[in-house]
């Protein structure tokens, strides 16, 4: 049975690119989004890096914003940490640039920040499909609407997924999951079709979460459809969110080459991957057990390497994890993504635990540190 690379082994080649990466793990390019984004001074908004892999007929994209190289043009308008959440200081223009060494030589990709005096800035324009960022609303709370993962391509077809949608208010709680309350579409809802919340009271309603997209067609490459999510401000103006989804069909030698999504094939193991969407990047961790009760084999955090801010791991289809986000002073836990359902009482002290039953081959869940 066909897998398809981890992340850490991608990651691995960002650090040792010279020495021993080679298509079709090597890293292409990286994109940043959103392209471009409005902020109050002191506001923030989280950048997501996208690592573009392999060659042109079997290349594969994943979120490697832990991995790159940030930096601000002018720090006095905009900072930006290691896991590339930026700062809004004062009043003009910056550009934030994620860098790193790709199998060719350097790479960066740059998005462009405008800092306001006012508290009532909108969201920038996304950077286009597989982008993951979004608009905000017209002067309402909502500053930005943000999907996560940027894009995702599957390897063969009856898969699904799982889409996050994230916002930034002007009010707290800042940071909010906001999964089951947007309306989520997709522009090949034949091939690609995207569930909303039953709650949601949109069209397609009926799953439990929002969010969850599968494949039913192939596609060229590795965007087939566009996936968009939308939410009303309190103004009545409309913030959105996109990203993209594709099952790329590999040809030729022969159509059923692993990853190709020529046939279903029958899927046996998913990938959980976890998040810290908060505001706080600096006191935060996450741990999950593997499928047979060995601790942490997710273990994320900024004490736990570079590579630690986002996480996967491999289960067996149909498995139950519980995710702990353990006590730290100082830290403020502000609640799980939708999909994980809490196994207590939420605190803000912690520890905290959550379960997902992954059903689906791939899952994402975050985690909210304020």
């Amino acid at each position: 049975m066909y897998v398809r690379p981890r992340l850490s082994g991608f990651l691995a080649c960002l650090a040792i690119a010279v020495a021993g990466c080679s298509n079709p793990r090597g890293l292409d390019s990286v994109a940043v989004s959103p392209s471009s984004q409005s902020l109050a001074v002191t506001q923030t908004v989280q950048l997501t890096a996208t690592g573009t892999f392999g060659n042109a007929n079997h290349s594969s994209t994943q979120n490697i914003t832990g991995a790159v190289t940030w930096s601000s043009t002018v720090p006095a308008v905009a900072t930006v940490n290691g896991s590339g959440l930026v700062t809004a200081v004062s009043p003009g223009t910056a550009t934030i640039t994620a860098a790193a060494t790709a199998f060719n030589g350097p790479v960066s990709s740059s998005t462009v920040i405008t800092v306001n005096g006012s508290n009532t800035s909108t969201g920038g324009t996304s950077g286009g499909s597989g982008s993951g960022g979004g608009t905000g609303g017209s002067g309402g709370n909502i500053v930005s609407l943000t999907v996560i993962p940027s894009g995702i391509a599957f390897g063969s077809l009856t898969e699904s997924g799982q889409f996050l949608a994230i916002a930034t208010f002007s009010t707290a709680p800042t940071i909010r999951d906001v999964t089951n309350q947007v309306t989520w579409l997709t522009s090949e809802p034949n091939k690609f079709p995207i569930s909303n919340n039953v709650a949601s009271g949109a069209a397609g309603a009926g799953t439990q979460n929002g969010g969850v997209v599968t494949a039913y067609a192939s596609s060229t490459g590795n965007v087939g459809a566009t996936i968009t999510a939308e939410m009303k401000d309190s103004n009545g103006s409309l913030a959105t969110a996109t990203a993209t989804v594709g099952c790329p069909l590999v040809l030729p030698n022969p159509p059923s080459t692993p990853g190709s999504c020529y046939q279903n094939i029958p899927q046996l193991l998913s990938t959980l991957t976890v998040y810290n969407e908060g505001l706080n990047q600096t006191g935060w961790e996450l741990t999950a057990p593997s499928a047979t009760g060995t601790p942490s084999v997710i273990h994320c955090g900024p004490g736990f390497g570079s590579t630690s801010s986002v996480c996967t791991a491999t289960y067996p289809l149909g498995t139950t994890v519980t995710i702990t986000a353990p006590a730290i002073n100082g830290v403020n836990f502000g609640g799980w993504s939708s999909n994980c359902t809490n196994t207590g009482t939420v605190t803000q002290a912690g520890p905290n635990t959550c379960t997902i039953n992954l059903s689906a081959s791939d899952a994402t869940v975050g985690a909210i540190f304020n």
